[in-house]
């Protein structure tokens, strides 16, 4: 059996979407970039910015052309999927309103991921994760207490909140579509996709767990026995021994006081002196040392491991979900930790000659850097 998604046909607009996770489950995922004067031809053009292009290919299209457009829509007809990463009006003002998409394919499943929510105080206003974060109130809960908030990166809100969530979607429309052989419109936003994955943290502010300022709760940094500390290399461990059992283990391989230890633990007054203890002997050690005193144990100690090491140490980058009988598509190692690129117009001729048996000349031509139907095309 071949992967789960290897019929799937998927049409992305340029832009951040959840393409890649679709590609590596077997989808065949063909993205639209903007006309390039050296698209389609003999000449070498410079990759974008995009560098989630794993298994993706490219045609150069035009959409502010009529003839771009029409392009476009006789091959949204034969899709299963279109990603819309475009803020919320773009497709309506290019005369590709999902309604007039869905008319001509009623099959067909738009996916329209926005960061703010489509409509309200934000709707039309420019933003990054950063700033999806912030108004999701998750931002106002992460970092140190003795500092601003922190965003980690843009892991949360675009990939999480947005490319992870928008698949979900993309995935349950598929499935609805099985029965009810329609598609439908999946409307994703990023504030309300990380909203959602912080649900924990919001619900626990009513609780004990998390009721305190940033920084000084169970899981942000407060506690000792869940943070990260430097050792005497300037690597680091991360601690995250929550239960008891784990909590004895952890005191025993740093070679500390167990009735002293629980007691404290037991008394949150006694965190920040803890947390000192805890500290001066990791400093004690560099992380190799603390590696073999933790390792095979339950103690929930483990290493910050960095990419170069991982990367040099040969470490396998694998898909998230394993499926037993059909699998997603692996992870080959000149893949795991370079970003290959992806030039417009770049495989998108094989795409197009696969997906419908269209060919260049016969059926597309190049006009100002963009594909576009012939003059003679039957299709």
């Amino acid at each position: 059996m071949g992967p789960p998604l290897q019929d799937i046909l998927v049409v992305e607009l340029a832009g951040l979407a959840p393409g890649l996770l679709l590609a590596d489950y077997g989808a065949s995922v063909l993205r639209i970039d903007r006309p390039h004067s050296f698209a389609h031809t003999s000449k070498s053009i410079q990759p974008t910015a995009d560098i989630l292009t794993r298994r993706k290919s490219s045609v150069a299209v035009d959409l502010k052309s009529p003839d771009g457009r029409a392009l476009l829509e006789d091959i949204l007809v034969k899709a299963d999927v279109l990603l819309d990463p475009f803020r919320p009006g773009v497709l309506e003002s290019l005369q590709l309103s999902p309604g007039r998409l869905l008319e001509k394919n009623p099959r067909l499943v738009i996916a329209r991921l926005t960061g703010f929510r489509h409509d309200g105080r934000y709707a039309s206003m420019a933003g990054h994760d950063i700033n999806y974060l912030a108004v999701s109130g998750v931002l106002s809960q992460l970092g140190r207490a003795e500092g601003a908030p922190y965003a980690p990166a843009n892991i949360l809100a675009d990939f999480a909140g947005g490319g992870l969530m928008c698949a979900l979607g993309v995935l349950l429309a598929l499935y609805v579509r099985t029965a009810s052989g329609k598609g439908q419109i999946v409307q994703n936003n990023m504030v309300d996709g990380v909203s959602y994955l912080g649900s924990m943290m919001r619900l626990a502010k009513k609780s004990n767990m998390w009721n305190q300022p940033r920084g000084q709760n169970l899981l942000d940094g407060g506690c000792p026995w869940y943070d990260v500390y430097q050792c005497k290399d300037g690597a680091y461990m991360a601690v995250g021994a929550l239960e008891p059992q784990f909590f004895r283990r952890l005191i025993q391989g740093l070679d500390l006081c167990e009735t002293k230890a629980f007691a404290q633990r037991e008394d949150r007054a006694s965190w920040p002196a803890m947390k000192a203890q805890f500290k001066h002997r990791f400093l004690e050690k560099p992380r190799r040392e603390w590696e073999k005193i933790f390792d095979g144990t339950d103690a929930c100690c483990t290493p910050v491991l960095d990419l170069q090491e991982l990367e040099e140490d040969g470490y396998d980058q694998e898909l998230p979900v394993h499926l037993q009988m059909s699998a997603g598509l692996a992870v080959e190692n000149c893949h795991a930790w370079t970003g290959q690129g992806l030039s417009p117009g770049t495989g998108g001729l094989d795409t197009l000659y696969h997906w419908f048996g269209w060919k260049m000349g016969r059926d597309l031509k190049v006009k100002k850097g963009g594909l576009i139907k012939t003059d003679a095309s039957k299709f």
